[in-house]
């Protein structure tokens, strides 16, 4: 794989496209279950229901927020160490 020259502007555009496809599928997980644990949080405020299986609709949320924001953590280290790699120097031959 070529090393972008990220001082042309094609290959910059080219290369900010492969580094967002990148965890992309993970990338909207994580963002659905944010916007999911937050819908959660404020459901029984607006009159839905108290309790969903044995937990409070607060700690499915809540849950489901912390594990949305793991996930959106996980995603940008993964990116980083994608770019990392990605922008190594070649090795010497």
């Amino acid at each position: 794989m070529a090393w972008p020259d990220l001082n042309d502007t094609d290959q910059r555009a080219a290369y900010r496209r492969e580094l967002r496809a990148v965890h992309r599928g993970w990338r909207f997980l994580g963002l659905g279950l944010v916007v999911i644990g937050a819908g959660l949080l404020t459901w029984p405020r607006m009159g839905g229901p108290w309790m969903l299986g044995p937990w409070p609709m607060q700690h499915w949320g809540w849950a489901l927020l912390a594990a949305g924001w793991v996930v959106i953590v996980g995603v940008i280290s993964a990116r980083t160490r994608y770019h990392k790699r990605r922008m190594a120097e070649p090795p010497a031959a």
